[in-house]
């Protein structure tokens, strides 16, 4: 057997990997005649982690392994797979001794290859029967697979793991308000929770009927409490942690009649769930409630589910609270009588205070879990940085959002702080951002590049490994800088053109690649809107210009109409305004324009027959422009020629040629201070000289202390205001805006 060839990126040129055609008998240990080993004392639930090796390799190669109790002597190789209590059922310790495994933490696994008279051996052991799914997980993730193939390099394996967080898990929202996790059912929710499990999430939060949203989605394939209880089975089927975020949205729980209204509804919903670990009420977002009414809420909360679920936990979160809530709450979790219910208190979006000052006010034996928004772009937690106005506009709030480095820089500087995280996601716009911080909240040592990698390889296949990898990292870097000079963007475009032209069918019918390949054409679509839309506006301010140039008596003849068309009196400005507003209109023609926008509806509408992704209102009924339906804001105007056209027409209105031209050169002179004067643009990467950035976004993701550039999105402006005054800088909180001036004069008078 021959490992499958494929293409590594390295800058501009191609390298072929020094494996390309590697003979797997001298190289790789070949796995197509495999058989998996249990012990003679597993458990159904050790059996069902053999399920997902068999079925999850099946997928990949198209190879059945049996799975036994006995050692099949046919086999070429054997996968045994234990737990440490289940190891001594094993017909043969394959060189696992419980020493070995005496050392794992919780989750933690072992995994350890060899060679015996029998045949070659890996063995899987698990500390507890989770640790030996994420053990299943890893090896998987390990394996080269192929059609009809599967190897792994014959030098073997030996590794020792245990994750470095003990919470792993993501928010898993089945309500209209995501974008497209609405319309998934429930074999589509037992595939996604089990691809969270292989890179090591071990818990899902879910949400009640009951939320901020609709009660509704024409997406459902079933009704919202239904759905709720079989992911809750899902769940426990891989032995996942269940949380359930359960905002508390009732008007005023001082009320004792709310409070027991409340209680038998939480209960109703909760009860029938096979499996619940936690229930985390936020204090906002949404919800509005005084600490001491939430609080006592939630004691009476915990005690009523208690009932049904002897082992829960209830956590916490000071969401939206002003300081004086804030001062509140710490009192009150402080005092012995909420120590002895409350277990664990919740860091999550607009919190007063940061994950530093919140640990240091937290009574230390609170456990702090993180709650990052993992999910959106802007008017968020952590904001793309500097991202191009021309993106905000049409691209959105939950765009397709790979953020490789960011999000690993993010997960690095918060999680030391907490026991974990489970993040705030409404859809799969996130995916990527879920593996990684799956991956890293197991290992945040481990490099961004090899999460990627095994991200590629496992879910689209070995030979896009490198180019997917390589491309989530590009696409980053297409949101870096200013678009209208990131050539960077051009260049993603026609790497994912490359792999899209190459690869198989069963590539192209891939959710994950159809979710890169939309976002690579929608980039660079955006891109050379923005560019064609700056030209015809540059030509337009040029034709206007030459009003101060040259003057009523002398117009020139090159501003966009034949001389027998210009009228008799030359001082006329309506010539100018005329001429202008045809040097607006688009293009005629536009073929590769047109090609990629083509691809980019073809695109969204793959996505929604694949995995129910709502990328437009009308057509596909997402629930709003915002909740990722960018195909609606695909052709949003990108610059000033709205705003432009509309002045034009107030002006050739005034009738008045002296009106007239006085204001044409308002317009020409909007943006000019006058002598000894400034004019800054704070949302403007490329005009903001003065603006102090503070710490910067590397450092302070958050943007605490660096002021943020906030957005006018959706626009519901549109060309009723020039683009400066949809895009702006702000700050959080008591952060002030500062701007430096240097070298004013003394003796003159500033406004």
């Amino acid at each position: 057997m021959k490992r499958r060839a494929f293409m590594k990126f390295a800058g501009a040129a191609m390298v072929a990997p020094p494996w390309l055609t590697v003979e797997a008998d001298s190289a790789f240990l070949d796995l197509r005649n495999t058989a998996v080993l249990l012990s003679s004392s597993s458990t159904a639930r050790e059996a069902t982690v053999a399920t997902v090796l068999v079925e999850e390799s099946g997928k990949r190669c198209g190879l059945s392994w049996p799975v036994g109790k006995t050692r099949d002597r046919s086999a070429q190789v054997t996968i045994a797979l234990a737990t440490r209590q289940s190891l001594g059922g094993l017909p043969e310790r394959f060189l696992v001794s419980d020493e070995h495994v005496r050392g794992l933490a919780a989750d933690g696994f072992l995994i350890r290859s060899g060679k015996d008279s029998t045949g070659s051996w890996i063995a899987v052991v698990g500390a507890d029967k989770r640790g030996l799914l994420f053990g299943v997980g890893k090896l998987l993730r390990l394996i080269n697979f192929g059609r009809q193939s599967a190897a792994l390099p014959a030098s073997g394996v030996s590794l020792a793991s245990s994750p470095r967080y003990r919470l792993r898990g993501h928010q898993l929202g089945y309500r209209p308000k995501t974008n497209a996790y609405d319309g998934w059912t429930v074999d589509m929710w037992d595939q996604y929770i089990r691809d969270l499990a292989i890179f090591g999430t071990n818990a899902i939060e879910l949400v009640p009927p009951r939320t901020d949203d609709l009660s509704d989605s024409p997406q459902f394939p079933l009704p919202p409490q239904e759905m709720m209880v079989k992911m809750s089975h899902i769940a426990d089927n891989y032995g996942i942690d269940v949380w359930v975020w359960y905002p508390a949205m009732d008007r005023d729980y001082s009320n004792p009649e709310t409070v027991n209204t409340a209680l038998h509804e939480w209960r109703s919903v909760l009860a029938p769930l096979p499996r619940l670990d936690a229930i985390f009420v936020p204090g906002g977002d949404p919800g509005h409630t005084e600490p001491k009414y939430l609080l006592a809420l939630l004691e009476k909360q915990k005690k009523s589910l208690a009932q049904d679920h002897p082992n829960l936990q209830a956590w916490v979160s000071p969401q939206g609270f002003d300081a004086n809530w804030m001062k509140e709450f710490m009192t009150i979790i402080s005092q012995p009588e909420t120590e002895a219910w409350l277990d664990g208190v919740v860091f999550g979006p607009q919190s007063r205070l940061s994950l530093d000052e919140f640990r240091s006010q937290v009574p230390q034996h609170y456990p702090i879990r993180d709650y990052p928004d993992i999910t959106h772009s802007v008017g968020c937690q952590y904001p793309v940085p500097d991202w191009d106005l021309a993106y905000a506009l049409t691209e959105g709030r939950e765009v397709i959002n790979p953020r490789p480095e960011s999000e690993a820089n993010i997960l690095r500087q918060s999680l030391p702080q907490t026991i974990g995280f489970l993040t705030y996601s409404e859809g799969c716009n996130d995916d990527v951002n879920k593996f990684v911080w799956s991956a890293l909240g197991w290992d945040p040592e481990q490099s961004v590049i090899t999460v990627l990698r095994d991200f590629s390889r496992y879910f689209i296949g070995s030979d896009q490994e490198e180019g997917v990898a390589q491309g989530l990292l590009d696409l980053e870097r297409n949101w870096q800088g200013m678009l209208a000079t990131n050539e960077h963007v051009d260049v993603t475009l026609d790497r994912f053109r490359d792999m899209e032209n190459a690869a198989a069918p069963a590539v192209l019918e891939n959710w994950r690649f159809q979710q890169v390949l939309y976002r690579a054409y929608y980039d660079a679509f955006v891109r050379r809107r923005l560019l064609q839309e700056t030209g015809l506006l540059a030509r337009a301010f040029d034709i206007l210009g030459q009003v101060n140039e040259f003057g009523w008596g002398a117009l020139p003849l090159d501003i966009g109409a034949a001389p027998s068309q210009y009228p008799a009196n030359r001082r006329d400005p309506g010539v100018l305004i005329d001429a202008a507003i045809r040097a607006l209109e688009k293009p005629a023609s536009d073929p590769e324009g047109a090609v990629l926008r083509t691809r980019i509806t073809e695109l969204g509408y793959a996505l929604f027959q694949s995995i129910h992704m709502q990328l437009a209102v009308e057509r596909y009924q997402g629930e709003a422009v915002e909740r990722a339906a960018n195909l609606d804001t695909l052709d949003a105007p990108l610059t000033d020629i709205p705003w432009l056209r509309q002045q034009l027409a107030d002006i050739r209105a005034l009738g008045n040629a002296e009106k007239q031209v006085a204001a044409i050169r308002a317009v020409l002179s909007r943006t000019d201070p006058g002598p000894g004067g400034f004019y800054d643009e704070l949302g403007n990467i490329a005009n903001r000289p003065r603006l102090v950035l503070g710490s910067g976004p590397w450092k302070d993701p958050e943007f605490r202390h660096s002021p943020q550039i906030g957005f006018s999105y959706p626009d519901k402006w549109g060309g009723a205001m020039p683009n400066a005054w949809k895009r702006w800088a702000g700050s959080l909180y008591d952060a002030a805006v500062e701007m430096r001036y240097e070298g004013l004069d003394p003796d003159r008078d500033y406004k």
